[in-house]
């Protein structure tokens, strides 16, 4: 059975990064609590400074800079290339992470998944768009100030930083928009 939820960016609650040096916005997750437990998670932080990240054994991450200038990190002591806005890059959660700031401070959102658990698909659709998904768990979180998102039968209005969350979607599912968004598909293993 299909269940679909509208999360609002408003209602996000606010909780400190794993290494104590900056917070993040939890948008939502599978399971667990504070940072422990969960085979997915959704989150936005808010990077002030350069820095160090935290790490997550056991995990994979998808990140991607929402506002601001960008960054380039320092992967096991790799440079990346300028990571700019809406430009998403994966690393491993048990890597060494350092950020480098290219201007002032950055909001960025962050996929972490556990990929023994879960097979993890993000990716960045602008304008109108329509997929069909056969994952357990589809997620739509909006980059604009108004998104309209059709699943199936069901419409829902997303404003900017608002999240779409189906769960227990058991086959071929509709999905349309309108706006510029992210597509998060995660499927059990």
């Amino acid at each position: 059975m299909n269940e679909l939820k509208v999360l609002r960016a408003k209602d996000y609650p606010r909780m400190p990064w794993k290494n104590g040096g900056g917070s993040t916005e939890e948008i939502t997750r599978d399971a667990g609590e504070g940072l422990e437990g969960f085979g997915w998670r959704l989150s936005i932080a808010d990077i002030g400074e350069s820095g160090g990240f935290s790490t997550f054994a056991g995990y994979e991450r998808i990140i991607t800079v929402l506002q601001g200038d960008g960054m380039t990190l320092s992967v096991d002591g790799s440079d990346t290339r300028p990571l700019l806005p809406l430009d998403p890059f994966a690393f491993s959660g048990e890597s060494k992470v350092a950020c480098t700031l290219l201007g002032g401070p950055i909001r960025d959102f962050n996929l972490i998944y556990a990929p023994q658990r879960y097979s993890a698909r993000l990716q960045w659709l602008d304008g109108k768009q329509r997929f069909f998904s056969e994952a357990g768990t589809v997620l739509v979180f909006s980059v604009s100030d108004e998104l309209e998102v059709k699943v199936g039968n069901s419409a829902s209005s997303l404003g900017r930083h608002d999240c779409l969350q189906l769960e227990g979607n058991n086959g071929l599912l509709e999905v349309s928009s309108n706006a510029a968004c992210c597509v998060i598909e995660l499927i059990a293993r």
